[in-house]
Parts: C-alpha cells; structure tokens; sequence
C-alpha cells in the first residue's frame, strides 16, 4: 500500500497530463473532476482526492466523490456501446468480488458477495507471483 500510494503521488499528475494532451483538451474544456473517494487503501484515497480537489478548485469547476466499485459497475457506460438497463454486473477488484442487478444507475441490488477472500485478490497476488506491475 505504501508503495502505491508513492506512486500515485510520482504519476498522476503526468497521465492527467498526457491524457489533457492526447485528446486535445484544455483544463479550460473541463466541467467537473471526479475523484474515488473510497473504499480503498487510504493512502491512494488521499492522493487521488487531494490531487482531483485541488485540479477542480484551481479549475473552478466541481470536485465529485465516486465511490470506488460505483466507479468500475458504470465505467461499461463510457464505451461506443453501453450495456443498457437492466443487467447484471460481476465486479472484481483487489478487495472485492460481488455479483450486482443494476436496474438504473444508483439502482443497485448486492446478490451475492465472496465472504473472505476476494477474486481480485487472486489476481493480484498472481501478478505479483509472474513479476507483472499493477
């Protein structure tokens, strides 16, 4: 976690940076900045709300909290072709792994859950064990 969290401080700022640059916009083409505000390790959580705060204050646009697995159950609506309502939705992150109904969005049903071990914990300690990087 410390380790990440140095990294998240060493390159967020640059890939906001390269990511403003590859697609042609300005700060100036920003309305909001939305930042994860949990659950997660609480070092990353810092970096990411302290850095997306302060880019949306010195923008002067809104900082938005998103809740971490929020985040990843939505992220399908950002593609060319978005999954439409209703689905369900497998989520699998480093501490989670839950199977969701989604009728809507912030129209969530848990239907199950892993009790201990999470699959993306799985997945972690497998690139870990292969030398790969998160």
């Amino acid at each position: 976690p410390a380790l990440a969290s140095r990294d998240h401080v060493r390159k967020t700022v640059p890939l906001i940076q390269a990511a403003l640059k590859e697609s042609g916009l300005t700060a100036k083409d920003i309305d909001a900045v939305a930042y994860t505000a949990g659950p997660g390790l609480v070092g990353a959580l810092l970096v990411g709300a302290t850095v997306g705060r302060s880019l949306a204050f010195a923008w002067d646009v809104p900082a938005i909290p998103v809740h971490h697995m929020e985040g990843h159950l939505l992220a399908p609506m950002l593609e060319d072709n978005p999954p439409e309502f209703p689905f369900v939705a497998l989520l699998v992150s480093g501490g989670h792994t839950q199977l969701i109904s989604v009728t809507g969005i912030g129209q969530y049903e848990l239907l199950g859950e892993s009790i201990d071990d999470a699959a993306g914990e799985a997945f972690d300690k497998t690139a870990k064990l292969l030398g790969l990087d998160y």
